[in-house]
Protein backbone atom coordinates (compact mmCIF):
# COMPACT_ATOMS: atom_id res chain seq x y z
CA UNK A 1 0.00 0.00 0.00
CA UNK A 2 1.58 3.45 -1.12
CA UNK A 3 1.57 6.26 1.53
CA UNK A 4 -1.33 8.01 0.12
CA UNK A 5 -3.00 5.23 0.87
CA UNK A 6 -2.22 4.70 4.17
CA UNK A 7 -2.97 8.38 4.88
CA UNK A 8 -6.42 8.12 2.97
CA UNK A 9 -7.62 5.59 6.41
CA UNK A 10 -6.12 8.12 8.80
CA UNK A 11 -8.03 11.20 7.58
CA UNK A 12 -10.23 11.22 10.71
CA UNK A 13 -6.72 10.83 12.77
CA UNK A 14 -4.69 13.48 10.53
CA UNK A 15 -7.90 16.14 10.97
CA UNK A 16 -7.72 15.95 14.55
CA UNK A 17 -4.10 16.06 14.91
CA UNK A 18 -3.75 19.53 12.75
CA UNK A 19 -7.00 20.83 14.50
CA UNK A 20 -5.77 20.61 18.05
CA UNK A 21 -2.24 21.83 16.98
CA UNK A 22 -3.82 24.72 15.03
CA UNK A 23 -5.89 25.66 18.24
CA UNK A 24 -3.09 25.60 20.42
CA UNK A 25 -1.55 28.24 18.48
CA UNK A 26 -5.21 30.01 18.16
CA UNK A 27 -5.46 29.28 21.84
CA UNK A 28 -1.86 30.36 22.97
CA UNK A 29 -1.90 33.85 21.05
CA UNK A 30 -5.59 34.39 22.20
CA UNK A 31 -5.82 32.55 25.55
CA UNK A 32 -9.22 34.60 26.54
CA UNK A 33 -10.95 33.51 23.22
CA UNK A 34 -11.81 30.05 25.15
CA UNK A 35 -15.26 30.17 23.13
CA UNK A 36 -13.32 30.64 19.98
CA UNK A 37 -11.03 27.65 20.79
CA UNK A 38 -14.19 25.45 21.79
CA UNK A 39 -16.36 26.31 18.84
CA UNK A 40 -13.49 25.33 16.64
CA UNK A 41 -13.05 22.10 18.33
CA UNK A 42 -16.43 21.43 17.98
CA UNK A 43 -16.06 21.94 14.31
CA UNK A 44 -13.03 19.66 14.35
CA UNK A 45 -14.67 16.72 15.90
CA UNK A 46 -17.73 17.30 14.01
CA UNK A 47 -15.50 17.09 10.59
CA UNK A 48 -13.38 13.62 12.51
CA UNK A 49 -16.68 11.55 12.87
CA UNK A 50 -17.62 12.49 8.88
CA UNK A 51 -14.52 11.37 8.06
CA UNK A 52 -14.56 8.00 9.81
CA UNK A 53 -17.81 7.68 8.73
CA UNK A 54 -17.32 8.04 4.90
CA UNK A 55 -13.71 6.87 5.09
CA UNK A 56 -12.54 3.39 3.44
CA UNK A 57 -12.10 -0.12 5.05
CA UNK A 58 -8.61 -1.82 4.92
CA UNK A 59 -5.45 -1.79 6.71
CA UNK A 60 -2.44 1.07 6.83
CA UNK A 61 1.04 1.20 8.08
CA UNK A 62 1.80 -2.46 7.58
CA UNK A 63 -1.30 -3.74 9.61
CA UNK A 64 -0.74 -0.94 12.68
CA UNK A 65 -4.00 1.03 11.64
CA UNK A 66 -7.25 -0.75 11.01
CA UNK A 67 -9.46 0.77 9.78
CA UNK A 68 -13.50 -1.50 9.35
CA UNK A 69 -16.95 -1.42 10.69
CA UNK A 70 -16.34 -1.52 14.23
CA UNK A 71 -13.39 1.30 14.06
CA UNK A 72 -16.12 3.35 12.24
CA UNK A 73 -18.62 2.77 14.52
CA UNK A 74 -16.60 3.50 17.75
CA UNK A 75 -15.18 6.89 16.20
CA UNK A 76 -18.17 8.55 15.01
CA UNK A 77 -19.75 7.66 18.63
CA UNK A 78 -16.29 8.91 20.67
CA UNK A 79 -16.13 12.02 18.21
CA UNK A 80 -19.79 12.94 18.77
CA UNK A 81 -19.31 12.62 22.63
CA UNK A 82 -16.28 14.53 22.60
CA UNK A 83 -17.94 17.35 20.81
CA UNK A 84 -20.86 17.43 23.19
CA UNK A 85 -17.94 17.61 26.26
CA UNK A 86 -16.60 21.49 25.03
CA UNK A 87 -20.36 23.08 25.40
CA UNK A 88 -20.97 21.20 28.46
CA UNK A 89 -17.34 21.99 29.90
CA UNK A 90 -16.43 25.67 29.36
CA UNK A 91 -19.50 27.67 30.36
CA UNK A 92 -19.15 25.57 33.92
CA UNK A 93 -15.35 26.70 34.01
CA UNK A 94 -16.15 30.49 33.00
CA UNK A 95 -19.29 30.59 36.46
CA UNK A 96 -16.00 29.51 37.99
CA UNK A 97 -14.16 32.55 36.46
CA UNK A 98 -11.89 30.17 34.87
CA UNK A 99 -10.79 30.55 31.32
CA UNK A 100 -9.31 27.14 30.20
CA UNK A 101 -8.43 27.27 26.32
CA UNK A 102 -6.36 24.36 26.82
CA UNK A 103 -9.74 22.51 27.70
CA UNK A 104 -11.50 22.24 24.42
CA UNK A 105 -7.76 21.12 23.09
CA UNK A 106 -6.95 18.84 25.45
CA UNK A 107 -10.58 16.98 24.65
CA UNK A 108 -9.15 16.81 20.92
CA UNK A 109 -5.74 15.24 22.18
CA UNK A 110 -7.76 12.80 23.82
CA UNK A 111 -9.93 11.82 20.90
CA UNK A 112 -7.24 11.07 18.68
CA UNK A 113 -5.87 8.73 21.54
CA UNK A 114 -9.13 7.37 21.84
CA UNK A 115 -9.69 6.71 17.74
CA UNK A 116 -6.25 5.38 17.62
CA UNK A 117 -7.35 2.78 20.68
CA UNK A 118 -10.59 1.50 18.65
CA UNK A 119 -8.52 1.28 15.11
CA UNK A 120 -5.25 -0.23 16.57
CA UNK A 121 -3.86 -3.41 14.82
CA UNK A 122 -0.74 -4.00 16.69
CA UNK A 123 0.50 -3.59 20.53
CA UNK A 124 2.83 -0.43 19.57
CA UNK A 125 -0.43 1.52 17.92
CA UNK A 126 -2.32 0.09 20.54
CA UNK A 127 0.37 1.43 23.26
CA UNK A 128 -0.06 4.80 22.01
CA UNK A 129 -3.64 5.40 21.73
CA UNK A 130 -3.40 4.60 25.53
CA UNK A 131 -0.97 6.62 26.62
CA UNK A 132 -1.94 9.41 24.22
CA UNK A 133 -5.63 8.91 25.99
CA UNK A 134 -4.32 8.87 28.89
CA UNK A 135 -1.93 11.82 29.46
CA UNK A 136 -4.63 13.83 28.04
CA UNK A 137 -7.37 12.78 30.77
CA UNK A 138 -4.46 13.34 33.58
CA UNK A 139 -4.10 17.22 32.81
CA UNK A 140 -8.04 17.42 32.27
CA UNK A 141 -8.77 15.52 35.98
CA UNK A 142 -6.51 18.57 37.85
CA UNK A 143 -8.09 21.20 34.96
CA UNK A 144 -9.08 23.39 37.65
CA UNK A 145 -6.45 24.89 39.15
CA UNK A 146 -7.89 26.53 42.12
CA UNK A 147 -9.31 23.37 43.44
CA UNK A 148 -7.44 21.23 46.10
CA UNK A 149 -9.67 18.42 45.16
CA UNK A 150 -9.22 18.62 41.52
CA UNK A 151 -5.08 18.55 41.93
CA UNK A 152 -5.36 15.79 44.14
CA UNK A 153 -7.55 13.93 41.97
CA UNK A 154 -5.24 14.58 39.02
CA UNK A 155 -2.07 13.44 40.72
CA UNK A 156 -4.27 10.18 41.81
CA UNK A 157 -5.02 9.20 38.44
CA UNK A 158 -1.62 9.68 36.97
CA UNK A 159 0.27 7.52 39.81
CA UNK A 160 -2.30 5.22 39.22
CA UNK A 161 -2.50 5.23 35.70
CA UNK A 162 1.36 5.10 35.67
CA UNK A 163 1.34 1.53 37.34
CA UNK A 164 -1.50 0.35 34.87
CA UNK A 165 0.57 1.19 31.50
CA UNK A 166 3.40 -0.10 32.91
CA UNK A 167 1.18 -3.80 33.46
CA UNK A 168 0.26 -3.02 29.63
CA UNK A 169 3.68 -2.63 28.70
CA UNK A 170 4.83 -5.91 30.60
CA UNK A 171 1.61 -8.04 29.29
CA UNK A 172 2.76 -6.42 25.66
CA UNK A 173 6.25 -7.77 25.91
CA UNK A 174 5.50 -10.91 27.15
CA UNK A 175 2.95 -11.57 24.11
CA UNK A 176 5.73 -10.19 21.64
CA UNK A 177 8.32 -12.29 23.35
CA UNK A 178 6.28 -15.30 22.97
CA UNK A 179 4.47 -14.53 20.05
CA UNK A 180 7.45 -12.89 17.85
CA UNK A 181 5.45 -10.09 16.68
CA UNK A 182 3.48 -7.26 17.68
CA UNK A 183 0.75 -7.53 15.02
CA UNK A 184 -3.00 -9.04 16.08
CA UNK A 185 -3.47 -10.92 13.11
CA UNK A 186 0.55 -13.01 13.83
CA UNK A 187 -0.22 -13.06 17.48
CA UNK A 188 -4.24 -14.79 16.77
CA UNK A 189 -1.90 -17.11 14.67
CA UNK A 190 0.61 -17.86 17.58
CA UNK A 191 -2.21 -18.22 20.00
CA UNK A 192 -4.73 -20.42 17.30
CA UNK A 193 -1.63 -22.36 17.39
CA UNK A 194 -1.89 -23.88 21.23
CA UNK A 195 -0.68 -20.43 23.40
CA UNK A 196 1.69 -21.52 25.86
CA UNK A 197 1.76 -20.02 29.33
CA UNK A 198 4.58 -17.25 28.47
CA UNK A 199 1.60 -15.89 25.80
CA UNK A 200 -1.22 -16.41 28.50
CA UNK A 201 0.51 -14.83 31.24
CA UNK A 202 0.65 -11.75 28.87
CA UNK A 203 -2.51 -11.71 28.27
CA UNK A 204 -3.53 -12.07 31.80
CA UNK A 205 -1.14 -8.44 32.01
CA UNK A 206 -2.70 -6.89 29.25
CA UNK A 207 -6.50 -7.73 30.41
CA UNK A 208 -5.17 -6.03 33.92
CA UNK A 209 -3.69 -3.00 32.25
CA UNK A 210 -7.03 -2.62 30.04
CA UNK A 211 -9.32 -3.18 33.49
CA UNK A 212 -7.80 -0.29 35.26
CA UNK A 213 -8.41 1.79 31.68
CA UNK A 214 -11.98 0.80 32.36
CA UNK A 215 -12.41 1.08 35.84
CA UNK A 216 -13.51 -2.87 36.12
CA UNK A 217 -12.81 -4.11 39.84
CA UNK A 218 -10.28 -4.93 41.31
CA UNK A 219 -9.04 -2.19 39.21
CA UNK A 220 -10.94 0.63 40.04
CA UNK A 221 -9.46 1.76 42.99
CA UNK A 222 -8.76 5.38 41.27
CA UNK A 223 -12.22 5.89 40.03
CA UNK A 224 -14.19 7.23 43.37
CA UNK A 225 -11.39 10.09 44.00
CA UNK A 226 -10.68 10.79 40.84
CA UNK A 227 -14.81 11.38 40.08
CA UNK A 228 -15.13 13.44 43.48
CA UNK A 229 -12.01 15.50 42.82
CA UNK A 230 -12.45 16.62 39.12
CA UNK A 231 -14.60 19.30 37.50
CA UNK A 232 -18.18 17.70 36.43
CA UNK A 233 -18.22 17.77 33.06
CA UNK A 234 -14.36 16.36 33.09
CA UNK A 235 -16.38 13.67 34.80
CA UNK A 236 -18.94 13.23 32.25
CA UNK A 237 -16.83 12.65 29.92
CA UNK A 238 -14.49 10.36 31.83
CA UNK A 239 -17.61 8.28 31.73
CA UNK A 240 -18.69 8.39 28.49
CA UNK A 241 -16.05 8.37 25.30
CA UNK A 242 -12.95 7.28 26.98
CA UNK A 243 -14.95 4.10 27.88
CA UNK A 244 -16.17 3.20 25.29
CA UNK A 245 -12.91 3.32 23.23
CA UNK A 246 -11.43 1.09 26.16
CA UNK A 247 -14.22 -1.46 25.85
CA UNK A 248 -13.58 -1.31 22.04
CA UNK A 249 -9.99 -1.80 22.19
CA UNK A 250 -10.76 -4.36 24.75
CA UNK A 251 -12.88 -6.04 22.43
CA UNK A 252 -10.58 -5.61 19.36
CA UNK A 253 -7.39 -6.98 21.41
CA UNK A 254 -8.99 -10.67 22.61
CA UNK A 255 -11.21 -10.85 18.90
CA UNK A 256 -8.50 -10.04 16.56
CA UNK A 257 -5.65 -11.62 18.68
CA UNK A 258 -6.56 -14.21 20.95
CA UNK A 259 -9.61 -15.56 18.95
CA UNK A 260 -7.89 -19.18 19.64
CA UNK A 261 -7.53 -18.77 23.65
CA UNK A 262 -11.46 -17.64 23.91
CA UNK A 263 -11.36 -20.83 26.70
CA UNK A 264 -9.13 -19.07 28.69
CA UNK A 265 -10.07 -15.21 28.90
CA UNK A 266 -13.61 -15.82 29.20
CA UNK A 267 -13.27 -17.09 32.49
CA UNK A 268 -10.90 -13.87 33.38
CA UNK A 269 -13.37 -11.37 31.93
CA UNK A 270 -16.58 -13.59 34.06
CA UNK A 271 -14.32 -13.28 37.19
CA UNK A 272 -13.89 -9.10 36.28
CA UNK A 273 -17.89 -8.70 35.39
CA UNK A 274 -18.55 -10.15 38.43
CA UNK A 275 -16.12 -8.58 40.88
CA UNK A 276 -17.69 -4.96 38.52
CA UNK A 277 -21.12 -5.50 39.56
CA UNK A 278 -20.67 -6.69 43.32
CA UNK A 279 -18.31 -4.24 43.89
CA UNK A 280 -20.32 -0.99 42.05
CA UNK A 281 -23.47 -2.33 43.53
CA UNK A 282 -22.51 -2.76 47.30
CA UNK A 283 -20.14 -0.03 47.09
CA UNK A 284 -22.94 2.47 45.86
CA UNK A 285 -24.90 1.93 48.88
CA UNK A 286 -22.82 3.65 51.31
CA UNK A 287 -22.19 6.54 49.23
CA UNK A 288 -23.38 10.28 50.28
CA UNK A 289 -21.37 12.35 47.58
CA UNK A 290 -23.21 12.32 44.33
CA UNK A 291 -19.84 11.89 42.21
CA UNK A 292 -18.72 9.31 44.13
CA UNK A 293 -21.97 7.55 44.05
CA UNK A 294 -21.95 7.77 40.04
CA UNK A 295 -18.33 6.36 40.30
CA UNK A 296 -19.60 3.41 41.65
CA UNK A 297 -22.53 3.42 39.45
CA UNK A 298 -19.82 3.45 36.75
CA UNK A 299 -18.15 0.54 37.98
CA UNK A 300 -20.98 -1.50 38.05
CA UNK A 301 -22.32 -0.59 34.61
CA UNK A 302 -18.66 -1.64 32.93
CA UNK A 303 -19.21 -4.88 34.63
CA UNK A 304 -21.89 -5.62 32.64
CA UNK A 305 -20.15 -4.48 29.74
CA UNK A 306 -17.66 -7.58 30.47
CA UNK A 307 -20.03 -9.72 31.03
CA UNK A 308 -21.38 -9.14 27.81
CA UNK A 309 -17.83 -9.38 26.27
CA UNK A 310 -16.92 -12.53 28.30
CA UNK A 311 -19.56 -14.27 25.86
CA UNK A 312 -16.56 -15.03 23.53
CA UNK A 313 -19.09 -14.24 20.46
CA UNK A 314 -20.10 -11.60 18.03
CA UNK A 315 -23.48 -11.84 19.25
CA UNK A 316 -21.95 -10.57 23.11
CA UNK A 317 -19.69 -8.11 21.49
CA UNK A 318 -22.70 -6.49 19.73
CA UNK A 319 -24.54 -6.38 23.04
CA UNK A 320 -21.35 -4.49 24.57
CA UNK A 321 -21.37 -1.93 21.97
CA UNK A 322 -25.28 -1.41 22.07
CA UNK A 323 -24.45 -1.41 25.80
CA UNK A 324 -21.88 1.57 26.07
CA UNK A 325 -23.42 3.27 23.61
CA UNK A 326 -26.73 3.93 25.51
CA UNK A 327 -25.08 3.98 28.97
CA UNK A 328 -22.73 6.79 27.19
CA UNK A 329 -26.07 8.85 26.17
CA UNK A 330 -27.44 8.47 30.03
CA UNK A 331 -24.39 9.20 32.08
CA UNK A 332 -24.00 12.40 29.69
CA UNK A 333 -27.28 13.28 30.39
CA UNK A 334 -27.00 12.63 34.22
CA UNK A 335 -23.66 14.98 34.53
CA UNK A 336 -25.78 17.82 32.47
CA UNK A 337 -28.18 18.39 34.84
CA UNK A 338 -25.28 18.00 37.72
CA UNK A 339 -23.56 20.67 35.67
CA UNK A 340 -26.75 22.60 35.36
CA UNK A 341 -27.41 22.22 38.94
CA UNK A 342 -31.21 22.06 38.76
CA UNK A 343 -33.53 19.41 40.23
CA UNK A 344 -34.25 17.59 36.67
CA UNK A 345 -32.74 14.76 36.33
CA UNK A 346 -36.10 12.64 36.35
CA UNK A 347 -35.70 10.04 33.10
CA UNK A 348 -31.63 9.83 33.80
CA UNK A 349 -32.21 7.87 37.22
CA UNK A 350 -35.01 5.78 36.11
CA UNK A 351 -32.59 4.93 32.73
CA UNK A 352 -29.45 4.12 34.74
CA UNK A 353 -31.82 2.23 36.93
CA UNK A 354 -33.13 -0.39 34.31
CA UNK A 355 -36.48 0.68 34.48
CA UNK A 356 -38.61 -0.34 31.33
CA UNK A 357 -38.84 1.33 28.91
CA UNK A 358 -35.89 3.51 29.42
CA UNK A 359 -32.39 3.30 27.23
CA UNK A 360 -30.87 1.69 30.19
CA UNK A 361 -33.62 -1.64 30.41
CA UNK A 362 -32.46 -1.85 26.47
CA UNK A 363 -28.73 -2.17 27.44
CA UNK A 364 -29.21 -4.57 30.01
CA UNK A 365 -31.35 -6.85 28.10
CA UNK A 366 -28.70 -6.70 25.30
CA UNK A 367 -26.20 -7.92 27.71
CA UNK A 368 -27.91 -10.77 29.40
CA UNK A 369 -29.14 -12.04 26.39
CA UNK A 370 -25.59 -12.42 25.35
CA UNK A 371 -24.69 -14.22 28.44
CA UNK A 372 -27.95 -16.80 28.43
CA UNK A 373 -26.84 -17.87 24.73
CA UNK A 374 -23.44 -18.44 25.56
CA UNK A 375 -23.96 -20.73 28.48
CA UNK A 376 -23.35 -18.01 31.34
CA UNK A 377 -26.76 -18.57 33.51
CA UNK A 378 -24.60 -18.24 36.73
CA UNK A 379 -23.22 -15.03 35.43
CA UNK A 380 -25.94 -13.44 34.05
CA UNK A 381 -28.60 -14.43 37.18
CA UNK A 382 -25.51 -12.67 39.21
CA UNK A 383 -25.25 -9.76 37.17
CA UNK A 384 -29.49 -9.46 37.37
CA UNK A 385 -29.12 -9.24 41.43
CA UNK A 386 -26.57 -6.92 41.28
CA UNK A 387 -28.88 -4.91 38.93
CA UNK A 388 -31.66 -4.85 41.74
CA UNK A 389 -28.82 -4.35 44.28
CA UNK A 390 -28.11 -1.05 42.46
CA UNK A 391 -31.56 -0.10 42.31
CA UNK A 392 -31.56 1.28 45.62
CA UNK A 393 -29.60 4.19 45.58
CA UNK A 394 -30.92 5.38 41.66
CA UNK A 395 -34.59 5.45 43.65
CA UNK A 396 -32.89 7.07 46.78
CA UNK A 397 -31.72 9.95 44.15
CA UNK A 398 -35.06 10.03 42.66
CA UNK A 399 -36.72 10.60 46.60
CA UNK A 400 -34.56 13.34 47.16
CA UNK A 401 -35.21 14.71 43.74
CA UNK A 402 -38.96 14.68 44.31
CA UNK A 403 -39.83 14.32 47.65
CA UNK A 404 -36.94 16.53 50.08
CA UNK A 405 -37.18 19.76 50.70
CA UNK A 406 -34.69 22.06 48.53
CA UNK A 407 -31.88 23.52 50.05
CA UNK A 408 -32.23 26.45 48.11
CA UNK A 409 -32.29 28.38 45.44
CA UNK A 410 -29.30 27.96 42.50
CA UNK A 411 -27.79 30.06 39.90
CA UNK A 412 -29.34 30.12 36.65
CA UNK A 413 -28.21 27.02 34.82
CA UNK A 414 -26.42 27.03 31.61
CA UNK A 415 -28.55 27.00 28.61
CA UNK A 416 -25.78 24.25 27.35
CA UNK A 417 -26.20 22.33 29.81
CA UNK A 418 -30.38 22.56 30.04
CA UNK A 419 -30.48 21.77 26.21
CA UNK A 420 -28.07 19.08 26.50
CA UNK A 421 -29.95 16.88 29.46
CA UNK A 422 -32.76 18.02 27.42
CA UNK A 423 -31.98 16.37 24.41
CA UNK A 424 -30.71 13.59 26.26
CA UNK A 425 -33.72 13.24 28.54
CA UNK A 426 -35.95 12.60 25.07
CA UNK A 427 -33.52 10.10 24.30
CA UNK A 428 -33.67 8.00 27.18
CA UNK A 429 -37.30 7.58 26.15
CA UNK A 430 -38.91 7.62 23.11
CA UNK A 431 -36.66 8.35 20.97
CA UNK A 432 -34.84 5.53 22.11
CA UNK A 433 -37.19 2.95 21.24
CA UNK A 434 -36.96 4.42 17.59
CA UNK A 435 -33.33 4.35 17.89
CA UNK A 436 -32.41 1.07 18.36
CA UNK A 437 -33.99 0.13 15.36
CA UNK A 438 -31.10 1.57 13.59
CA UNK A 439 -28.35 1.63 16.05
CA UNK A 440 -28.67 -2.49 16.33
CA UNK A 441 -27.70 -3.59 13.05
CA UNK A 442 -24.62 -1.04 12.86
CA UNK A 443 -23.90 -2.60 16.01
CA UNK A 444 -24.27 -6.09 14.51
CA UNK A 445 -21.97 -5.30 11.73
CA UNK A 446 -19.07 -3.60 14.06
CA UNK A 447 -18.76 -6.88 16.08
CA UNK A 448 -19.20 -8.99 12.85
CA UNK A 449 -16.12 -7.20 11.97
CA UNK A 450 -14.37 -8.67 14.30
CA UNK A 451 -12.37 -12.50 14.75
CA UNK A 452 -15.10 -14.02 16.70
CA UNK A 453 -17.86 -15.86 15.71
Amino acid sequence: MTFPDNLALAVPEIVLALGSLGLLVVGAFAPKQTRLVGGGAVLVLLAAAVAAATQPFGEAFGGGLISDAAATFAKVAIYLASAVAIPLGLPWFERRGVRVFEFPVLVLLAALGMGMMASSGDLISLYVGVELSSLSLYVLAAMHRESPKASEAGLKYFVLGALSSGMLLYGASLVYGFSGSTLYSEIAAAAGSGADTGLLFGLVFLICGLAFKVSAAPFHMWTPDVYEGAPTPVVAFFAAAPKLAAMVLFARVLADGFAGAADQWQQVLVVLALISVAAGAFGGLVQKNLKRLWAYSSIANVGYAVLGLSSGTSDGVQAMLMFMILHMIDVTGFFACLAALSRAGRTFALSALGLPPFSGFWAKVFVFKAAIDAGLWVAAVIGLVGSVVAAFYYLRLIKVMWFDSSPGATDKPPVEARAIAAVTAIFAFPVVLVALAWLTPLAQRAALSLGLA
